[in-house]
């Protein structure tokens, strides 16, 4: 096992949700790192905003886009380890702007494989989700089953993953993909549905909008979903390897609201919203993970799988939305795709 302590490590998406809290764990590991946030005219750092001045000073932070192959060529310089969680990931957005998820998602790739060969990495560290599996075909799903293209965002998905292991097979560049299921946990976005019926709980809304109830995911808490990735970055001999992240359990959507509304004491009903319901064809029914592969490659075991392990879980994620300015971050009464 290598230790990440001193090493070089580009995140990039350091702004976004997972990406914030990966960043937290490898400045606590004792790691350099070098933080990709999205260029915007408001300076804004997105979650990392959050952050003390103290964990900040340890960060060097740089804004732009991994659309760009030339800034990507310039801050992978004297790299040894890349996270790559950059991407557009809301789906019903894709149906709406799919040449933007090509752009980034596979475009903005490209761009950093091509920069992550000249530089000589030692780990390029990619992320996928469980979104290119689409509805399950059998369960629980392995790292072998068939890719289904279901919305345009998972779409751009496969194509990003099947670009980085080319990139092991052609040029011999020390790919590993990591495939976390539905992660949830602070800082997620609200178009997210754990955080959506939360945000709304916690905002007091007594009619909760939600799509389907039907679907059934594996929900993944983010300090579990971490704790896969830094086991990724520590291991030695996981290039070629495309590795789930998930519990092996699963929750349907309307089991998720039960559960929701009993940890925050809620008598809150449902009011299905057809805005939020994904055309027949293109809607996932069920993501169950199998996880031995992660277990036996990186040592890895979710700490909250377990029916009251996922109630804790759920509680840590409620009472961070409902500190007032968290939820004030959020528009509970609008729908965010």
């Amino acid at each position: 096992m290598n230790n990440l302590e001193n090493k070089k490590i580009l995140v990039t998406g350091a702004d976004g949700f997972i990406g914030s809290h990966l960043v937290e764990a490898l400045i606590e590991a004792g790691a350099k790192v070098r933080a990709l946030v999205c260029y915007n005219s408001f300076n804004s750092y997105g979650w990392l905003d959050c952050f003390s001045k103290e964990l900040l000073d340890k960060i060097e932070i740089i804004s732009g886009d991994v659309r760009d192959n030339i800034q990507m060529d310039q801050i992978t310089e004297n790299i040894d380890i890349i996270y790559h969680l950059a991407a557009l990931i809301a789906i019903p957005y894709s149906y709406q702007a799919p040449k933007a998820y090509v752009d980034t998602n596979i475009n903005g790739t490209l761009n950093l494989l091509q920069a992550a060969k000249k530089a000589n990495v030692q780990k390029f560290i990619h992320t996928s989700t469980s979104e290119v599996y689409g509805s399950a075909l059998y369960v629980p799903i392995n790292e072998k089953h068939p890719l289904q293209p279901q919305s345009p965002y998972s779409a751009t998905k496969i194509a990003a993953d099947q670009l980085a292991l080319s990139y092991y097979y052609s040029f011999d560049l020390p790919v590993t993909i990591i495939r976390p299921f539905n992660t949830f946990g602070p800082r997620q976005s609200a178009r997210a549905v754990i955080p959506n019926i939360i945000s709304q709980l916690a905002a007091g809304v007594k009619s909760i909008n939600l799509g389907s109830l039907t679907p059934t995911r594996d929900f993944l808490f983010v300090k579990d979903t971490v704790s896969g990735f830094i086991a990724a970055g520590q291991k030695n001999s996981l290039e070629g390897q495309t590795i789930n992240l998930g519990t092996g359990k699963e929750i349907s959507i309307g089991g998720l609201f039960d559960c929701i509304c009993e940890i925050m004491n809620s008598k809150a009903n449902i009011q299905v919203d057809e805005n939020r319901i994904r055309p027949q064809k293109s809607e996932v029914q069920r993501l169950l993970a199998d996880n031995q592969l992660a277990k036996s490659l990186l040592c890895w075991v979710p700490k909250y799988s377990g029916k009251e392990e996922f109630k804790k879980a759920i509680k840590i994620t409620a009472d961070w939305f409902c500190e007032p300015k968290n939820l004030s971050r959020y528009k509970t009464t609008v729908y965010n795709v």
